[in-house]
């Protein structure tokens, strides 16, 4: 009966010693999440990732002028016209810009656009300065040449940090 014992007693204190190893860490990994060094956002570089049709040249978010800026450049073939263009973000909190870019009525192959939203509702979204934040663009266009029928659709994400 005395062998039974210690047997027991030795998996116990094998599985307690596992119980405060495990402890142990969960702490630290909860310690790094609070100070912030588990954080993706700080460790991600800004990016704009867009299809192939479009060059993303540069952007900036700025959550202290509510702006948006991002310039594009044509890499379609052929000139296109732009139908729509639409901001939108993660958030349940929709994007609504009071001033959109006018919408190109022939933007040729090659040809590099700035395009700028101001009035942006960056703070009801939850952006804010300093911080990682991710726009979302909606685009719909369509070749000159063959109109508006045949439009086609792409989606940009840019991720930056807010200024």
């Amino acid at each position: 009966m005395l062998k039974k014992t210690l047997k027991a007693q030795a998996a116990l204190e094998f599985l307690t010693t596992y119980g405060w190893a495990f402890l142990v860490i969960l702490i630290m990994i909860g310690t790094l999440a609070y100070f912030g060094i588990l954080s993706p956002g700080k460790i991600l570089p800004n990016r704009c990732n867009i299809g192939p049709e479009f060059e993303c040249l540069d952007f900036q978010i700025s959550a202290t002028d509510n702006t948006f800026k991002l310039r594009m450049k044509n890499n379609v073939g052929e000139p296109i016209a732009v139908q729509s263009m639409a901001l939108d973000s993660e958030t349940s909190t929709k994007f609504s810009c009071s001033t959109a870019p006018a919408n190109p009525a022939s933007w040729k192959t090659g040809e590099i656009l700035d395009l700028a939203w101001s009035g942006c509702n960056f703070a009801a979204t939850g952006m804010v300065a300093g911080e990682k934040g991710k726009v979302l663009v909606k685009m719909r266009y369509y070749a000159v040449q063959s109109g508006s029928i045949y439009a086609r659709e792409v989606n940009a994400e840019v991720f930056s940090t807010a200024i």
